[in-house]
C-alpha cells in the first residue's frame, strides 16, 4: 500500500487534515450557495468546529474533531489556531495564516503544509490545494451551506498520484 511509505508525521497529518478545514464560507447575510462570499475569511473570526470521518487505505475509518479560534488582522488576513482531536490520538495545535490575493482567490500557510496553501472559489465552492511532507498532495472542497454558518467538506489525499485517503465532514461557526 502507498500509505505505508509515508513518514509517521505525514501519516498523522493525513489523519488530521480533514479537521483542519479553513472554511471560506459566506457571511450570515448570504443565504444561497451559488452567491460568492464577499469576505469568506470572516467565517473563521471567533470560534468554529469541524467534525469529520477520515478514511485511509490502511486504517479503519475514524472520527476527527477540530475547534478553532480565528482573528482578522487590520490588513484583512486571517490568523486561525485550531485544536485537533482525533479518536485514539492525543490533541495537537494547527495554525493557519490566510489572505485574499485576488477576486475569489486566497493564499497562505498552514503549519503542516510544505509550501503555500492556495484556495480558489469555483462555482460557489472553495478548492484548497497544498503539499505535505513525503510527496503527499491534498485537495479539499468546501461547500458553503445556505444557512451561512456551516459548510460541507470533502477531501482527497494523494501520494504519487494515487488516492490514499479521503474525508467527509461538516464545519460550523460556533
Amino acid at each position: 500500500m502507498v500509505f505505508a511509505y509515508l513518514t509517521p508525521s505525514t501519516r498523522q497529518f493525513c489523519l488530521f487534515v480533514a479537521a483542519a478545514a479553513l472554511v471560506p464560507a459566506p457571511t450570515a447575510s448570504f443565504g444561497a450557495e451559488s452567491r460568492p462570499a464577499q469576505d469568506p475569511l470572516k467565517f473563521f473570526e471567533g470560534r468554529t468546529e469541524s467534525v469529520s470521518t477520515i478514511k485511509l487505505v490502511t486504517k479503519k475509518p475514524y472520527r476527527s474533531r477540530t475547534v478553532g479560534t480565528g482573528q482578522i488582522a487590520s490588513d484583512g488576513s486571517l490568523h486561525l489556531v485550531q485544536r485537533v482531536m482525533d479518536d485514539g490520538k492525543g490533541p495537537f495545535t494547527r495554525i493557519w495564516h490566510m489572505r485574499s490575493v485576488g477576486p475569489r482567490r486566497f493564499a497562505g500557510t498552514m503549519s503542516e503544509a510544505r509550501g503555500p496553501v492556495t484556495v480558489d472559489e469555483v462555482g460557489g465552492r472553495f478548492r484548497f490545494r497544498f503539499k505535505m511532507k513525503g510527496n503527499v498532495s491534498v485537495e479539499q472542497w468546501l461547500t458553503p451551506m445556505p444557512d451561512g454558518r456551516s459548510a460541507r467538506s470533502t477531501l482527497t489525499i494523494r501520494k504519487l498520484g494515487m488516492n490514499v485517503g479521503s474525508s467527509a465532514g461538516t464545519i460550523r461557526k460556533l
